[in-house]
């Protein structure tokens, strides 16, 4: 571990001191019990004298669900009108102001109301966490940033909601809420999950035997992943290991940029590395160049990259190789990940001696070359 490490591994340190814990349920579907198994906690704790609060909990009208908040310290939630409809939504304030020991929160993946003040509900978790407030929490799989088009490609669905991956990250403690897929469809025809005239279109749909295998697949590798990572991060290990940096390079090609953030983030979450996104600005993506859809959708990679986890470089340069070269050095990356190019034959013999270049060097600097398919 270098002088930096040391005391990058310092601060961490001192800000895990002082925010709350966190401890996150996931699941791979909807009904597997993750809000019950938290009601179920919190009736524990307050058995056990902690000072718990439920500060946001959805029951899908499921009465089991239900029948558990009796006894629990619900906080009011906070009315909104929005297009003319009173809605509501967690009052993050009133929990900050209450400053209970231990706050539930649903729903992770949430879109909070327009004029609230976070737009999503996992940043309302993070500010709860660094106000110093403990928190249960729960989200799907399916929710997470970096799966988004695995779970696209598994059940024809693209979710909208979703938390990026360093959510996880911050958790104290990870916790798998399993069941086979027999069990969730059996809960599902008993009406435990959607009312009964729901049943049918959601087993035609989300709820097939090999869909739910797949993500329950991918849940219980996250919980894996997360496991090692805290092992990575808090057991003394007698062999040092080399410390991964990743450097993701995008280009403002819309769903390639997308692609390889995404994929970037898992890799360097499962190695539980630093990563940065570098975006070379050459004469040919000059802001007069680029139509103002390809600015919009930079900006918003730049944004998916820092929920990411990920420290944004932006340069300009008349090589993108180049470019690449000196910020690999110049940050002692160890991994260059890049997308697949789209090009034309004439541009793939026009660019091979460059590619060839960036290929030799990258070589001779021991750093790894992944290309994102």
């Amino acid at each position: 571990m270098d002088k930096e490490q040391h005391v990058q591994h310092f601060l961490e340190l001192i800000r895990r001191s002082r925010r709350g814990k966190f401890k996150l349920y996931i699941g791979m579907a909807a009904g597997v019990g993750k809000t019950y198994r938290m009601l179920q906690e919190a009736h524990a704790l307050q058995r056990n004298g902690v000072d718990v609060k439920i500060g946001y909990i959805e029951t899908h009208n499921r009465a089991e669900t239900a029948a558990l908040l009796a006894g629990l310290p619900v906080v009011p939630r906070r009315k909104l009108f929005y297009k003319g409809k009173e809605l509501e939504e967690m009052d993050l304030q009133a929990i900050v102001n209450l400053r209970p020991e231990v706050v539930v929160v649903d729903e992770l993946a949430h879109s909070n109301i327009e004029g609230s003040v976070n737009e999503k509900r996992w940043q309302d978790v993070r500010d709860l966490l660094e106000a110093g407030i403990n928190v249960i929490s729960a989200v799907n799989i399916q929710h997470l940033e970096s799966l988004n088009e695995i779970v696209q490609q598994i059940t024809a669905v693209e979710v909208r909601e979703r938390v990026p991956d360093m959510v996880l990250q911050l958790a104290d403690e990870v916790v798998n809420i399993d069941l086979t897929a027999d069990e969730l469809i059996t809960r599902l025809r008993e009406g435990k999950i959607y009312a009964p005239d729901k049943v049918e279109i959601a087993l035609r749909n989300f709820f097939q035997p090999e869909k739910i295998l797949q993500l329950r697949e991918l849940a219980l590798k996250e919980v894996a992943t997360s496991v090692e990572r805290k092992v990575e991060t808090e057991v003394t290990r007698p062999v040092a290991r080399r410390a991964e940096r990743f450097l993701a390079c995008i280009s403002s090609n819309h769903s390639t940029a997308q692609h390889v953030i995404r994929k970037t983030a898992r890799l360097a979450g499962y190695y539980n590395a630093r990563w940065w996104v570098l975006y070379v600005q050459t004469p040919a993506e000059s802001p007069d160049k680029i139509p103002l859809a390809a600015q919009r959708h930079l900006l918003n990679h730049f944004k998916l990259a820092i929920e990411s986890g990920a420290e944004v470089v932006r340069v300009e340069g008349a090589s993108a190789a180049v470019a690449i070269l000196e910020k690999a050095a110049e940050l002692e990356i160890t991994t260059v990940c890049i997308g697949k190019p789209h090009l034309s034959i004439w541009q793939i013999i026009r660019n091979t001696g460059m590619f060839s270049r960036l290929l030799k060097t990258l070589g001779d600097r021991d750093i790894d070359l992944v290309i994102l398919s």
